[in-house]
């Protein structure tokens, strides 16, 4: 599976700019597989979603969805959307079908005040996609491993972020710790640029089960980057090192 990831400087609150500079990102690399955007890509990350998260059937999911069709390829990103009455922070994984799956945000970022407008979400979702098991994660989930846990049922995971520059050394070991501890793939995607509160400066890479960076892209700028996730190379790695079997076996209970 050939994966792009999309480091974005993220226009705040301007949808229609936003998704226009995705879309001619994406064309400008064709090919891929899959297309991965950062946290909220369309608005920016916004703590207080009044007039700004979108409704469950928005112009951006509108413009994945055309997207993926066009592109034979799925999209993924997450956005600030409204559903009944609560705003969730929702990762799309949007396939060239037109059908969609969503992982609502578990760990909202406190610090913040996500918390205090935004519904965490229950589910930890994982989708199937190109023959990879791709377990489905947004921003501060990273800081917490036992959620992420493989249980033996996935081989790649999206982080999406709007990691701030203050911290993205924490962002770039963690996403290795995850690769390594997982036994997994992973890509991680966060913006560059500012909004009203933070400055970000990107990190955006992909790794090997190995710990390894296959692709990166360049701090503070606009980038792309692609590599290909090869389950002949995962697959091999488990059978001759097979940590994962030796893993404690738990269940998470939400109270």
């Amino acid at each position: 599976m050939r994966v792009t990831i999309l480091q974005r400087d993220i226009v705040w609150a301007a949808p229609e700019q936003n998704i226009e500079r995705a879309n001619q990102a994406i064309d400008r690399n064709p090919g891929a597989d899959l297309y991965v955007l950062p946290e909220m890509f369309s608005t920016g990350f916004c703590v207080a979603p009044e007039g700004v998260a979108e409704s469950l059937d928005s112009p951006t999911l509108q413009w994945m969805r055309r997207k993926a069709a066009q592109t034979s390829a799925a999209i993924a990103g997450s956005v600030a959307v409204t559903d009944g009455e609560h705003y969730y922070n929702r990762f799309y994984f949007v396939k060239p079908s037109g059908s969609v799956e969503w992982y609502d945000k578990r760990h909202l970022f406190t610090y913040g005040g996500e918390h205090l407008r935004y519904t965490a979400g229950t589910e930890r979702k994982i989708v199937e996609w190109c023959g990879v098991r791709i377990l489905l994660e947004v921003c501060y989930d990273l800081r917490f491993p036992v959620w992420a846990r493989n249980r033996g049922d996935y081989d790649m995971i999206l982080y999406v972020a709007s990691w701030p520059t203050p911290r993205v050394a924490a962002w770039s070991s963690l996403l290795v710790a995850r690769a390594i501890e997982n036994q997994c793939y992973v890509a991680g995607v966060n913006r560059v640029g500012s909004d009203p509160a933070c400055q970000y400066s990107g990190g955006s890479v992909i790794i090997d089960p190995y710990g390894r960076v296959l692709a990166s892209c360049a701090d503070n700028t606009e980038c792309e980057a692609t590599a290909e996730v090869d389950m002949t190379v995962l697959d091999e790695f488990r059978q001759k090192f097979p940590v994962l079997n030796d893993a404690e076996d738990f269940d998470l209970i939400n109270e």
